[in-house]
């Protein structure tokens, strides 16, 4: 890793290092918080967590090759160089943003309400068509997240597209001090995380910290069918490239097929700058969302050069990730595993995705979390929304969704609708209720662990 000696780490995170000779002076492999990913020549943070103290581990990290350690505490007989901080978390976010000013890649920072990784997987799909792409692993999104994400960049790396997640004012200011973009991408400005940022004008301003650390040569895309993303004008001197469906956006769809669970065409148009050209694009993955995705891996692939041809390649590759959005045929019925999130926008959108199937219809849904004091009037409209749209069965769990299943009953005409207090109950009931040919969505906040029911179906 370039410039990542212990002596220059130590400097960079204000730490003290005790340890001396030629060790000090080599560069580490990598770097890690989790002992059991040490390799030689890595460095391991130790860090306590809520169950386990990762400095119980120090000696055997050692063991395993590791070339040192950062520590919050003194060690009485190491094995090895290490560096002594007060803060092994603020440790972390320091040295990766020491590394990222090491480096020449091109960054695309993405963030959003809605949408963040599978837009993610989009534009890292299509850039790899023409580059050796980085791009972010899992929910590796936050303020522990990103800095490892940043930390596995290595020199053969052409670009890394690293996905930026927050709850909250200035977290987003920090994420883009580490990641220092090249190209900021802002998916939507939805009803995220209101307990904290309270309105959408609020989480507008905190997913605008994107831009405070953006190169000076930098580039914007963002979402110009958002009423509130459409109001950008100039920053830092950079005008936003747009792209939607409506035309009057510099990339934008039109002739829009939708092939159900199998996916979807279009047509895109492009006009940025010289370029001025249509043509059409398979996404293999279904959702009106994935046409956005899509749009966005269009505008900032033709920023960093790609072709429609190369474009149109990778666009065609995206897989999906696992919990969102991942149709899963089994011998009986297909699962739509949407468990990984939710806010009222991802449900709505999910519900839409499930009523494409040509079977009966069945949806599991979960609490959303982190709604602030709406909370019960939004988990009641996705309730009524699951009813309008006509699904066969709506399963609604958690306290939260009481809401849920009050508005779903109401509004029903068609819809079975069910209430489970919990995940448990959950479990010991769904087989009654799902039939052998059935289409399944199940979808919730990540706290509700749905990812067992969706083990359980499949």
């Amino acid at each position: 890793m370039k410039n990542m000696t212990l002596e220059k780490i130590a400097e960079a995170v204000g730490g003290k290092l005790f340890g001396t000779g030629e060790a000090v002076k080599k560069e580490v492999t990598g770097v890690v918080l989790d002992s059991r990913q040490v390799e030689e020549g890595y460095l391991f943070i130790a860090t306590k967590g809520e169950k386990v103290d990762g400095h119980t581990f120090i000696d055997s990290v050692y063991e395993k090759g590791a070339l040192g350690v950062v520590s919050e505490q003194e060690l009485a007989n190491p094995k090895g160089p290490y560096i002594l901080v007060e803060d092994s978390f603020q440790a972390l976010k320091d040295m990766a943003e020491f590394y990222r000013k090491q480096l020449s890649v091109r960054v695309i920072g993405i963030t959003g309400s809605v949408g963040k990784t599978s837009t993610k997987e989009c534009i890292a799909a299509a850039l790899s068509s023409k580059y050796h792409v980085l791009k972010t692993s899992g929910n590796f999104n936050n303020e522990v997240g990103l800095p490892l994400t940043v930390l596995r960049i290595r020199k053969e790396h052409e670009v890394a597209v690293l996905e930026m997640g927050i709850s909250d004012f200035g977290e987003m200011h920090r994420l883009s001090k580490i990641a220092r973009p090249d190209i900021c991408v802002i998916t939507n400005i939805g009803q995220c995380h209101l307990e904290n940022l309270k309105t959408r004008d609020g989480i507008l301003k905190a997913k605008s910290e994107i831009f405070d650390f953006m190169s000076g040569n930098g580039a914007i895309c963002v979402n110009g069918d958002d009423d509130k993303l459409a109001t950008l004008t100039e920053v830092k001197g950079i005008k936003p490239v747009f792209f939607g469906r409506n035309s009057c956006v510099q990339v934008f769809a039109t002739d829009v097929v939708n092939k159900g669970l199998a996916g979807s065409s279009l047509v895109a148009h492009r006009k940025i700058n010289d370029i001025e050209d249509s043509f059409t694009v398979e996404i293999p993955l279904p959702g009106e969302h994935m046409v956005y995705n899509a749009l966005a891996a269009i505008s900032v692939g033709t920023m960093l050069g790609l072709t429609s041809e190369e474009l149109v390649k990778g666009i065609a590759s995206v897989e999906p990730v696992g919990g969102r959005s991942h149709i899963i045929n089994t011998d009986k019925f297909i699962v739509i595993d949407d468990c990984y999130n939710a806010n009222p926008v991802s449900m709505k959108a999910a519900i839409d995705l499930l009523s494409m199937a040509n079977t009966r219809k069945v949806a599991v849904l979960g609490d959303m979390f982190e709604l602030g004091v709406k909370e019960k009037a939004l988990h009641e409209e996705v309730g009524i929304y699951a009813a309008e749209q006509k699904i066969d069965c709506i399963i609604c769990t958690g306290e939260l969704s009481e809401c849920m299943y009050k508005g779903a009953k109401a509004h029903a005409t068609v819809s079975q609708v069910v209430y489970c207090k919990d995940r448990e109950n959950l479990l010991n009931q769904i087989e009654s209720y799902i039939k052998t040919g059935d289409t399944v969505l199940v979808k919730a906040s990540h706290g509700m662990h749905f990812e067992e029911v969706v083990k359980r179906l499949s």
